[in-house]
């Protein structure tokens, strides 16, 4: 590799400033230290809207595209060089003139169930209140436990677990991979497989995202790609690309490879749980973004598109 360019003596990398943001940024750092030992490798903590505001769900203000705008604008201005991102904040389509120059290895893509008191979701006795971001968590929940009561909670991982642990909620759901990443695994009280909760479009997966004008940099990103997440997150965009996934929709996307098969399995809901539409394909790995769009089309001809018109309508 050191034949075809020379690494630059300076690479500085944009992120959000919460903990979990900083930690995925400086895994990366360390990678790409490890990786090019002679440049220097900064990080720049930004604030954003989506971290400013957290009395409104994220689903009326404008989705998780927020999270990543002003890192973008880092980018732009030439602040910074490249920006790390949880893949399942990156908008489906890229805004014009940047491009994801890699994804990197996938941790645990599942949610969690986090109590001070129970180990899992059956145990909840009516009228336990759950805290959950997410209208895709928040549908499943309703379908399976038609009897607890589901409540909006925002704010970054350490917020949630205080106000759980003041006793607001009864429990919260998270994703995996943050506790994980934060080494709160001992907070889990359990992981809740996809057959009860489905993940969200690229949970787990870090994205790398950098100017389309910057192929030097692509070049120097690709060791840190990993071709197997890749096929899954592209095969799971695809699929909610098609069915213009967004925070307003409650829509879940999951793939995962199993000797040399990938499975993707998607469903769409209404935010109450009702008229729940879920399927699954399976397909070559590399074959996975077409899978996503049939899958998606599948999705719509039993009804999803009847729900995503009804969502897409102006509510008071």
């Amino acid at each position: 590799m050191s034949n075809l360019f020379t690494p630059p003596s300076k690479i500085t990398i944009a992120s959000r400033e919460s903990l979990l943001a900083m930690w995925q940024a400086n895994f990366i750092r360390e990678k790409l230290r490890e990786l090019y030992p002679q440049t220097e490798i900064n990080i720049l903590g930004m604030t954003t809207q989506g971290d400013q505001i957290l009395d409104v769900s994220l689903s009326k203000i404008g989705g998780k595209g927020l999270f990543i705008k002003e890192l973008e604008q880092a980018l732009e201005d030439g602040r910074a060089d490249i920006a790390v991102h949880s893949m399942k904040d990156v908008p489906m389509n890229m805004p014009s003139g940047f491009m994801l120059a890699a994804i990197a290895e996938r941790e645990d893509p599942r949610d969690a169930f986090v109590s001070n008191k129970y180990t899992h979701p059956d145990e909840l006795p009516a009228g336990s209140v759950v805290g959950t971001s997410s209208l895709r968590r928040e549908s499943q929940l309703r379908a399976r436990y038609p009897h607890l009561q589901v409540q909006s909670l925002r704010g970054n991982v350490q917020t949630r677990l205080r106000k759980l642990d003041e006793g607001q909620f009864t429990a919260i759901i998270l994703a995996a991979a943050g506790l994980k990443r934060l080494e709160l695994t001992y907070r889990i009280s359990s992981i809740l497989e996809p057959e009860i909760s489905l993940p969200a479009v690229g949970q787990g997966a870090l994205g790398i995202e950098c100017r389309n004008d910057r192929a030097d940099l692509a070049l120097l990103m690709q060791p840190l790609h990993h071709v197997e997440t890749a096929y899954c997150v592209e095969a799971e965009r695809a699929m909610s690309r098609v069915l213009g996934g967004s925070c307003q929709v409650p829509l879940g996307g999951f793939a995962e490879i199993t000797d040399d098969v990938l499975t993707l399995r998607g469903f769409v809901a209404n935010p109450d749980g009702t008229n729940m539409i879920s399927d699954q394909l399976n397909g070559k790995p590399e074959a996975g973004v077409a899978l996503g769009q049939q899958l998606a089309e599948s999705l719509k001809k039993q009804g999803a598109d009847e729900i995503l018109a009804a969502l897409a309508q102006p509510h008071d």
